[in-house]
């Protein structure tokens, strides 16, 4: 009762220095541990993903385990077809390089002629300069080539790690139950249970709606090269879509290679600028309307929450924040929105509150009170 009671009456400085360490110690954490967590928190995601069809396939009488390995072989084949069809989208574009090659001669001999007409900088120092910046290139070329190979080993080991977790969480998936159980048993089993199918639904509705986002942001800008007159144009424009995964500058990413395209298989250097333009300009609708509205209404996340968010993961995990950064904070608010002390923090992240009903409507209703009141008076005078 003491300890309680010293708990209780700590001055407010006390409590807010004890909430700010606390905060820096968690983010600290967070960030030296994301070679663990990151694919911890994709194989939820992933395990939320595959379990329908797991349990699709238990109800069938086929044992977890098997029903499991089938849910993650069917996968692997369907991101094979993927990427294999991508491959075979990209080998096509070979034929282009030649005309890559000299489209580009032409366009380095065009800046040449006017540095040295309009600048006066001649052919020979624009060479030298070239050399030099080249040899540098060259220089950290290892360095780079060493990157790109740790990087890819990096992206292989995760892959394995987030499809090893994801077994393990649908295997084990009633003992982590059990475990829940145990950690809170003061806490009724029901409640439990609803705050875990709480969670299960907003990741599921989150992915349903990330599918949404890259289907409408695929189709707006398919619908662009198309009018535009760019050939490959579905490619192109799911090619970006994809890329909304990394927000701020996926899109903006993803038009660097249409736009190439663009630019040596036709005359008009306008149209590659319109390419970009097109995508800057669905970019501009994902980030600032499409992402927020649908998304974040999917996770019942306001947009400013969605947007503060986005910014404070992208600090502590990057790239991989950027993606995980929504379905946490929603995972997040279903915790808050079940603990009485932490409602009010699921409140301000969550949707805003309806508009109430402006003053002329509330003077109507005043109006028609009055009118209301003598008919009930009426009718008890007849009763």
């Amino acid at each position: 009762m003491n300890i309680r009671s010293r708990e209780t009456n700590l001055p407010y400085y006390a409590k807010l220095v004890c909430v700010l360490l606390s905060l820096v110690i968690v983010v600290y954490g967070l960030h030296t541990l994301q070679g663990l967590l990151i694919p911890l928190v994709f194989a939820i995601l992933f395990s939320v993903l595959l379990f329908p069809l797991a349990k699709r396939l238990e109800n069938w009488r086929v044992p977890r385990i098997l029903a499991i390995i089938l849910c993650l072989l069917l996968t692997l084949g369907v991101l094979t077809a993927l990427f294999w069809g991508i491959s075979i989208q990209i080998s096509s574009f070979s034929e282009v390089i030649p005309k890559f090659v000299q489209k580009g001669s032409e366009y380095i001999n065009s800046i040449q002629t006017f540095a040295d007409e309009h600048l006066n900088i001649d052919k020979q120092r624009q060479v030298s300069e070239v050399k030099k910046y080249l040899s540098q290139a060259l220089a950290e070329g290892g360095t780079i080539l060493t990157t790109t190979l740790l990087a890819t080993t990096s992206i292989v080991t995760n892959l394995f790690l987030i499809l090893l977790f994801a077994f393990f969480f649908l295997l084990y998936r009633d003992f982590f139950r059990s475990f829940f159980y145990k950690i809170f048993e003061d806490t009724r089993r029901s409640k439990i249970d609803d705050v875990m199918a709480g969670i299960y639904e907003v990741v599921k509705d989150y992915l349903a709606g990330l599918v949404l986002v890259i289907v409408i942001i695929g189709t707006l800008m398919t619908v662009g090269l198309l009018i535009l007159g760019v050939d490959y144009a579905v490619f192109f424009g799911f090619f970006g879509a994809v890329l909304v995964l990394i927000p701020y500058f996926g899109i903006s990413m993803g038009s660097l290679l249409p736009a190439a395209y663009t630019l040596v298989t036709q005359d008009n250097p306008f149209k590659a600028l319109a390419v970009i333009g097109l995508f800057l300009f669905v970019q501009t609708l994902e980030g600032n309307f499409i992402t927020p509205y649908i998304v974040g209404s999917k996770v019942s996340i306001n947009p400013l929450a969605a947007i503060i968010v986005l910014i404070l993961w992208e600090n502590v995990w990057g790239l991989p924040g950027l993606v995980l950064a929504l379905p946490m904070t929603a995972i997040l608010k279903v915790i808050f929105d079940s603990v009485d002390a932490l409602k009010p923090y699921g409140f301000v992240i969550g949707e805003a509150e309806k508009p109430r009903p402006p003053i002329k409507n509330l003077l109507e209703l005043a109006d028609q009170l009055p009118k209301r009141a003598r008919k009930v008076g009426k009718v008890e005078e007849k009763n």
